[in-house]
């Protein structure tokens, strides 16, 4: 009797316990399965953010090198990146800029420059990217540049450009995540303009319009055309074959809307409605912030800022830099909203 006793215990001992047992591991199995859905479902996310745009990641390191098209001799020369933008900053900004506004020339530079890479890969063949400012930006040889500047002023400045490009070594401007489109230009003439008004389309967020103090007192700021009536007429004809004008009239020359950047938009001259920057192109005007005064004998424009005002102005650069700004203060007041990418040099 006793040992029946036993026995019955013993069964419902392991009746009990087996079952709980299997479900202990199976609650342990699931909450694992569990952990690795989460890590998969993270994975699949970033994946998935990767692969919202078609522009690649920037690695510095696959930018070692690039091809460099000389399109007067139309020869394609390879070269470090580093070495390439000693020649576009000291083509692009004289030597005697701060250093702030130059390690900021450089890094724009070399923003501009991977993106051209990225996004046009085929535009210039088997180079990545041309030394015409007109197309892509400016480039000039080492030798070149040397035997432009004053024989005491070579050495000095030199090795100012090499130290703004290598103090920058790698960074360029992001945003959300993507190199920009890195514009820039002379002489803002005060206020920056928005790409939309000077080149249509949509536009860049980060590229708004932004007023700099201290551009003033550069040369590039202010400028002048005279024109007599005679030619004005001859010039508004070879794009407007019909173009008339009666100069009697008060309104024959009349701004009618400006831009967010304080430049024309849009301009009546005689019996035609143009653009600013139109206007610009026709009367080689070096930028479309200008005033028109219209006298017994010419025309005059009254011009303020040289270039198209896109982006980041390099006589602002200067003058932030000489307000104690550094190169990354001066990029992010230029192109609202962007971030300097630092991390990939360890890549």
């Amino acid at each position: 009797m006793k040992k029946i006793v036993i026995y019955v215990l013993v069964l419902v001992i392991v009746t009990f316990t087996i079952p709980f047992l299997f479900t202990r591991v199976s609650v342990q199995g699931n909450s694992n399965l569990f952990e690795n859905s989460k890590n998969s479902g993270k994975d699949a996310e970033n994946s998935t953010d990767l692969n919202k745009s078609d522009t690649p990641d920037y690695i510095y390191k696959n930018f070692n090198k690039i091809k460099l098209l000389h399109t007067k001799t139309n020869e394609i020369e390879e070269m470090h990146l580093d070495e390439y933008l000693y020649g576009v900053v000291s083509a692009e900004m004289p030597a005697d800029y701060d250093i702030e506004a130059l390690k900021a020339q450089a890094i724009v530079a070399r923003t501009y420059t991977v993106y051209k890479i990225m996004e046009n890969e085929a535009k210039h063949g088997d180079a990545h990217i041309c030394d015409n400012s007109a197309c892509c930006q400016a480039w000039i040889s080492k030798q070149e540049r040397l035997e432009k500047w004053d024989e005491d002023k070579r050495e000095e400045n030199w090795n100012k450009i090499v130290s703004a490009v290598n103090e920058t070594k790698g960074k360029i401007i992001t945003y959300q995540g993507k190199p920009i489109n890195a514009f820039f230009h002379s002489n803002s003439g005060g206020v920056t303009e928005t790409p939309v008004n000077v080149w249509g389309g949509t536009g860049y967020p980060y590229l708004q319009a932004v007023e700099t103090a201290g551009e003033d007192g550069y040369d590039q700021y202010s400028s002048e055309v005279e024109i007599s009536k005679d030619d004005f007429i001859s010039k508004m004809k070879e794009t407007y074959p019909d173009f008339e004008i009666d100069f009697e009239k008060d309104d024959c020359v009349k701004i009618v809307e400006y831009t967010a950047g304080n430049r024309v938009k849009t301009i009546k001259i005689g019996n035609h409605n143009l653009s600013g920057v139109e206007v610009r192109t026709i009367f080689s005007l070096k930028s479309a912030n200008f005033e028109a005064e219209v006298s017994d004998e010419k025309v005059k424009f009254s011009v303020k800022g040289y270039g198209h005002g896109v982006g980041m102005s390099q006589t602002g650069a200067d003058s932030l830099a000489k307000q104690g700004l550094n190169c990354e203060d001066i990029i992010k007041h230029f192109y609202v909203g962007v971030e300097i990418d630092t991390k990939t040099l360890e890549e």
